[in-house]
């Protein structure tokens, strides 16, 4: 009887190891994506002094200075539909001018553009139709001019903000 109770104890242990060879275990879990509009902007730093020095005489527009020393670079997702504007802190005085020109291989450029009036209400558009992707090192041109009859104006510095919008 002991001999007969071993075998089958045997029998069922190997059945019991068999069942669990061929068994498996898994798990599922349910991943939520999502991608987020982004606008991503950033500047390569700021451009030096535009400072006018000299005209000539018997004209009243004097000899305007230009820097292309700076550059940027955009990431945007959203669409076909972004533009990108440019706008002052604070207006420039009557006859003074600033213009900004910004490159683009992703949009329009809208070329040399006045900014000296626009400030954060008039914003004016400086790229626009800028697809999907990033535009990078793009350069940004800075153009200042003066008449000599607004007189002189002492070293001040200006915020130029840009922004991506749709």
């Amino acid at each position: 009887m002991k001999k007969f109770l071993c075998t089958v104890s045997l029998v069922a242990l190997s059945l019991a190891l068999a069942q669990n060879a061929s068994a498996q275990a898994s798990a599922t879990q349910t991943v939520t994506l999502a991608v987020n509009t982004v606008y991503k902007i950033s500047t390569s730093g700021n451009p030096g002094a535009l400072t006018v020095t000299t005209g000539t005489a018997g004209t009243d527009a004097l000899t305007s200075v230009s820097d292309n020393s700076t550059t940027y670079s955009i990431t945007q997702n959203f669409g076909n539909t972004v533009k990108m504007t440019a706008y002052l802190d604070v207006a420039l005085a009557a006859g003074y001018t600033l213009q900004v020109n910004l490159a683009s291989t992703q949009g329009t450029s809208a070329g040399s553009v006045d900014i000296s009036n626009a400030t954060s209400g008039s914003a004016v558009d400086v790229v626009t139709a800028i697809s999907r992707g990033a535009d990078a090192g793009q350069s940004i041109g800075y153009t200042f001019s003066a008449l000599a009859s607004a007189g002189t104006l002492s070293s001040t510095n200006k915020t130029v903000t840009m922004t991506i919008t749709n």
